[in-house]
């Protein structure tokens, strides 16, 4: 009864209150063909403590990314987190509500957010940025919608070669409304008749491309660029979207302050231009001043549908990934503009240094020359049993894209493989000697 305190008289009084005589008559409205008709396949209730056992012993079956050199990214990214971060984010001026409809008691987190907005407007090239999104492929979803509004347009082109992940949230997303989406590779010209355009950058393949040229086909008809990034430590050396013309930027922003934590909780970035500001979905903190003149903060914008008519609502995000953000804008902040270049060029070097090893293997085709921390391999095997074969010498190799677009047959001999700052010199000869142990 520790988590169930209503005895069989308060259930009873409830019922009455309420014009019920059972419990079963809550589910008058569901229909029979929807209902259970007979219980779960699930173990007995047990105490606390067997239930603690019970999920240490299950994730103990799970195999921690720092337990071995892991190579794998795929839109997670193991980058290291300073202890610092950990310790920052539980003081006390945080500790606030998680959601800052009082501004009155909620200034450390209101004046976080504000600081957020900034960082991620600066990395990002834009305007200005909410605080925040579930994480990027939702974020991702959020744009294409976004951009149907600002243009009244119901055509949306998504790149074929944007992670699965961030076209699936798109579908699913906008099942419901009266859009038509096209995925294709290469893109079509865009029309009149196209709301947005969507790319990923790095590609979901590791492939960096200059986007100026997309985005002035865009503009010359009206169409929006919605550009996504999955590895925001990228912003540290690549051209940011705003520089190449982008309207929309969404990003994954797990890579800054977060650890991977097995697939969540993570961190939606989202940013856009000063004229789409109102359709901008989620939250916006703003820098005001109280009546004695000291600096305040305060949620400026925030058109959901708890605030609003539903109809007039730009999202229904009913919160936002406070702590995560809270963590991203400490690590950012420790790094600096500096340390952030920094960290992106260690990237890249790491990366290249390692696609320059296994292509000395035989059996090994590097297939991407222009690339940021991941690029694809081409293997002389199918790529799914030698991740597998690698996982026997203690190598997380990678992610076979197979996995990601298991209708292409074409992808079965294809690895995608990440490195970063966490990988040594000591990580990339062990995952070569293992390459070319498992191919040969």
């Amino acid at each position: 009864m520790r988590y169930l305190p209503l005895g069989e008289a308060d259930r009873g009084a409830m019922m009455a209150r309420i014009g019920i005589t059972s419990v079963d008559d809550l589910f008058d409205g569901v229909p029979q063909s929807a209902r259970l008709t007979k219980p779960l396949d699930l173990p007995p209730g047990q105490g606390e403590l067997s239930v603690e056992r019970t999920i240490s012993r299950l994730a103990g079956k799970n195999r921690p990314m720092g337990s071995c050199p892991s190579f794998i990214g795929g839109g997670a990214y193991r980058h290291h987190v300073p202890a610092s971060v950990d310790h920052l984010i539980q003081r006390s001026e945080f500790l606030t509500a998680y959601t800052p409809y009082q501004p009155e008691i909620s200034q450390g987190t209101l004046q976080v957010l504000f600081e957020f907005q900034t960082q991620v407007a600066l990395i990002t090239g834009m305007d200005v940025a909410n605080a925040s999104m579930y994480d990027g492929a939702t974020a991702c979803a959020e744009a294409v919608m976004m951009a149907s509004r600002v243009t009244r347009r119901k055509h949306v082109v998504m790149s074929a070669n944007l992670h699965p992940h961030y076209r699936d949230s798109v579908l699913t997303a906008s099942q419901f409304l009266d859009l038509n989406i096209d995925v294709v590779e290469p893109l079509p010209e865009v029309d009149k008749e196209t709301a947005c355009v969507v790319v990923q950058n790095p590609d979901v393949f590791g492939r960096l491309r200059d986007l100026k040229v997309l985005s002035e086909a865009c503009h010359e008809v009206g169409a929006l660029l919605v550009v996504a990034v999955p590895e925001v430590v990228s912003l540290g050396a690549v051209k940011s979207p705003g520089e190449m013309g982008a309207d929309i930027v969404v990003c994954e922003g797990q890579g800054i302050g977060n650890g991977l934590n097995y697939g969540g909780p993570y961190l939606g970035l989202f940013a856009t231009r000063d004229k789409y500001v109102r359709q901008m979905p989620g939250r916006l903190c703003g820098e005001t001043v109280d009546a004695d003149g000291k600096r305040g903060y305060v949620l400026t914008l925030s058109a959901r549908e708890q605030h609003i008519r539903r109809e007039k609502a730009t999202s229904n995000i009913c919160t936002n990934s406070g702590l995560c953000a809270l963590a991203f804008s400490i690590h950012l902040s420790l790094l600096g503009e500096d340390g952030l270049k920094g960290l992106a060029m260690l990237n890249h070097q790491t990366a290249f240094k390692l696609a320059d090893k296994l292509s000395e293997i035989e059996g090994v085709e590097v297939l991407e020359k222009t690339f940021f921390n991941e690029f694809t391999l081409k293997l002389s095997r199918d790529a799914t049993q030698v991740v597998e074969d690698l996982l026997d010498k203690d190598i997380m190799g990678g992610v076979p894209a197979a996995r990601l677009f298991p209708e292409r047959s074409d992808m079965a001999d294809h690895l995608i493989v990440a490195a970063t700052e966490t990988n040594t010199d000591e990580d990339i000869q062990a995952f070569a000697s293992a390459l070319q142990e498992v191919l040969s």
